[in-house]
């Protein structure tokens, strides 16, 4: 039982594995997301308790990358999520649910993640519209960049 009561008490965002302090960009923000989960990530990072948008000019700690299938190019859009935060920063890839209008395939997930270079965790329900892909810099990328 207290399995299930550490669960409940650990917020959504903690489980995506956002930290108080961090800077978290959000990139793809539209009036289809997921509010309840913004704000879990707002309360996470604590301090002004802001996603950051696209016009941010500093390196942030995590990437919230809403995506729909109309939105273009996915590896496109990784590699430039990529430049936004410090490298082996995570990036929070946010696609409609199976059924949804723009739902991506998650056998094109796993493609453009491998293109842009990141691995890519298993699909997450994230809210009753969107799931959600925690992306990542492989170890042995992080030490050739930059």
């Amino acid at each position: 039982m207290s399995a299930t009561a550490d669960h409940a008490e650990t917020s959504l965002a903690e489980r995506l594995g956002f930290q108080s302090g961090q800077v978290v960009q959000e990139i793809g923000y539209d009036d289809d997301v997921d509010m309840e989960l913004r704000e879990a990530i707002e309360q996470t990072i604590g301090d002004d308790g802001e996603l950051v948008d696209e016009d941010y000019d500093d390196v942030a700690d995590a990437v919230v990358l809403w995506f729909r299938d109309d939105d273009g190019d996915l590896t496109d859009a990784l590699v430039d999520a990529i430049a936004y935060i410090e490298e082996g920063g995570p990036i929070l890839l946010l696609t409609p649910k199976t059924g949804r209008d723009g739902y991506v395939e998650p056998s094109e997930i796993s493609d453009a993640a491998t293109t842009a270079g990141l691995t890519a965790s298993k699909s997450v329900s994230v809210g009753k519209d969107w799931s959600g892909s925690r992306l990542a810099t492989p170890k042995a990328a992080k030490s050739g960049k930059r």
